[in-house]
This record gives C-alpha cells, structure tokens and sequence, in this order.
C-alpha cells in the first residue's frame, strides 16, 4: 500500500511539474527499503524557517545548477516560481548576475556560491545570513543548497540522468551562466 501511495505521489509530481521521475520509480520497485529511507529527503529540502523565499531558492537554484545541466535546476526553478518567488529574482540567479538580484537573493546565492567554490570569502558570505537570521539562517541555506545538489546526483548515479536542456522561466529560455572550473 504504502509503495501504491509512493508511486502516485511520483507520478502526479512528474506531471505537475513535467519532470522525470523514473529514476525514483526505479528506485522503490528495486529497491523499496532504500526508496523509504531517502523519501524523508524530499520532505527536507522544503525545509524553511527564516529566510525569504527568494534567499532559500537562489541557495537552492545555485546548488541544482551545480550538479545539473537541465531537468532538475528546472524543477527547482519552477518550484521557485510557484512559491512565490519573483522571475526576474529567478532569471538573475539563473544568469549569476548578482546586479539584478534582491539584496534577499543576493545573500542566498553569495551563500551558495562561496560554498560551492570553497571560496575564501564562505565566512564573510555565512556572517551576512548570521546578522540577518542568525544560526537558523545558516542552518536553511545550507540545507537549501546541499539538498538542492543531492537530487541531480542520484539521477546521475543511478544512470537517469540523459538529458540536457536550457532552463526557462515563465516560458522564456534563459542563458544559463556556468561558473569556471
């Protein structure tokens, strides 16, 4: 029964949101000791308590992009959307153009973006959400960020990941700024 939920719950999500989510399928009927014990994750990465919208999405947009070319930094970005989150915030994270974000998505994506880098300037980026939200700031952001990343890289692992795609928002493709490695 709970296996029947689990799958229409996947479905309905893959449809609502054209997403892919067969690598999950996959996942409970091979395995679905292991389906149940990483659902709980799904539950996580809406986890929310301080930061805006905006400051939670530009750490979770950050994070997909890293570790996607596609399909889940469009998840995240449509998911960004439909919480509330303005297209033009959206787009500017997207772009990395840190110029015409929000003061709000700008400290999410500086955030996300001094971590992802191992940048020298990661404490000064934790300090800016510590004076803003304190410990429970830092604690969203980076579970934003890291659980942002941790989706793309189980559809790659468990070999679902096939396609690449530009990113839209609100119907218009965006060109999409990889940072250099």
């Amino acid at each position: 029964m709970r296996s029947f939920i689990a799958r229409r719950i996947l479905r309905a999500t893959a449809k609502r949101y054209a997403y892919d989510t067969s690598y999950l399928e996959m996942m409970l009927k091979e395995s679905p000791t292991a389906f149940f014990r990483f659902a709980p994750v799904m539950k996580a990465a809406s986890h929310r308590e301080v930061v805006p919208v905006e400051t939670s999405f530009a750490a979770k947009i950050t994070g997909a992009m890293a570790e996607d070319c596609g399909p889940c930094a469009q998840l995240v970005v449509d998911m960004a959307v439909e919480a509330g989150m303005a297209e033009q915030q959206v787009a500017a994270v997207v772009r990395r153009d840190v110029a015409a974000m929000s003061p709000e998505t700008a400290v999410g994506f500086r955030f996300a973006d001094a971590i992802l880098r191992r940048s020298m300037d990661d404490e000064t980026c934790r300090d800016a959400v510590r004076v803003r939200w304190g410990a429970k700031g830092v604690i969203d952001l980076t579970m934003a960020l890291q659980i942002g990343r941790l989706f793309p890289m189980m559809k790659l692992a468990l070999g679902y990941a096939k396609e690449c795609r530009r990113v839209t928002v609100a119907g218009h493709q965006i060109d999409v700024i990889k940072r250099a490695a």
